[in-house]
């Protein structure tokens, strides 16, 4: 019996130094993604015990005094808790309801262009507004939403109003951040959805004309299908961090007088870590904020490959 472990242990290094040989360009092209997530992602975990701590730089992560869940404590206890809290999730929820799916349907409208000139273009003009830099990006939208603004002229003669500055008013933060990620990133993340379909073959289409579908018909029973994989993956991966909203458009775009609707938890711990040196409340309120994180991803995951069987693991 205990010639046994050996031997088994043998074999596996055996097969591991094999594998190596033969695809050791494959390890080495892998090679600075791992160490890209070692130093970045998995590295700065050991710091997180800042969290628990009354840290301060002087005396170290290992000498700050211990403060245990009371961090934690004094956020859920807070003023701002509540409003974090739903300014978070109703923000991640318009995204994903608009913002999520408006790739989805780029794309499936792009895939029913017959033109190879007209589709490429379209999807061209798409796809740019991806490669502006944010902070353009965010001086468009203030120049578009501000008094006299062209957006803010469509708005004033739809429902009426003072014509002040968009950005000022509340309630339409929101609108503004989700149709600013619509135009910004819709194109972009068209492409996999795009990719996704060209492996769906051609004769089945050519089959479905012969028994007389139209084209709708051909989208529900076809083309929806053929991207149902592709769609819950990344669904499943959105909901992975749908916590963190994008913090830097919302920091370049909101002010005091809208922290009412644009302040989440994200621009709060930089608010709190950043600008008041509060580490380690900053660093709870994120440890916190990632923890949601993972329990949406498992749970998200759990669900998926219960019902249709297609799940990151």
């Amino acid at each position: 019996m205990k010639g046994m472990f050996p031997a088994a242990g043998s074999s596996l290094k055996a097969r591991l130094t094999k594998d190596f040989k033969r695809h050791k360009w494959l390890y080495l092209m892998a090679l600075p993604v791992i160490a890209y997530y070692a130093v970045f992602q998995y590295s700065p975990l050991f710091g997180a015990v800042i969290a628990f701590q009354h840290y301060t730089p002087m005396k170290g992560v290992w000498g700050s005094d211990w403060a245990g869940l009371e961090h934690f404590r004094t956020f859920i206890g807070s003023y701002y808790f509540w409003r974090l809290v739903r300014n978070t999730i109703l923000l991640s929820l318009y995204a994903l309801l608009f913002e999520f799916t408006a790739p989805i349907l780029l794309a499936l409208l792009l895939h029913e262009v017959r033109s190879r000139t007209m589709r490429t273009v379209a999807q061209t003009i798409a796809y740019m507004p991806y490669f502006v830099s944010l902070i353009v990006v965010c001086g468009i939208v203030k120049e578009l939403t501000r008094s006299g603004g062209p957006l803010n002229l469509v708005v004033l003669n739809l429902f009426g109003g003072e014509g002040q500055d968009l950005l000022q008013q509340p309630e339409m933060f929101r609108g503004i951040y989700v149709m600013s990620e619509i135009w910004q990133r819709a194109g972009w993340e068209a492409i996999i959805y795009l990719a996704a379909l060209t492996t769906i073959h051609p004769h089945q289409y050519e089959a479905a004309r012969i028994d007389g579908a139209s084209r709708w018909r051909q989208i529900r029973s076809i083309t929806l299908p053929g991207l149902l994989p592709t769609i819950t993956i990344m669904l499943i991966l959105r909901l992975g961090y749908m916590m963190d909203v994008g913090y830097e458009k919302i920091l370049l775009l909101y002010n005091p007088v809208i922290y009412e609707t644009a302040d989440v938890i994200s621009t709060f711990v930089y608010r709190k870590g950043l600008l008041d040196n509060d580490w380690s409340f900053s660093s709870a309120i994120g440890l916190f904020n990632s923890a949601i994180n993972l329990v949406l991803l498992v749970t998200a995951n759990y669900i998926s490959r219960r019902i249709n069987g297609n799940s990151l693991w």
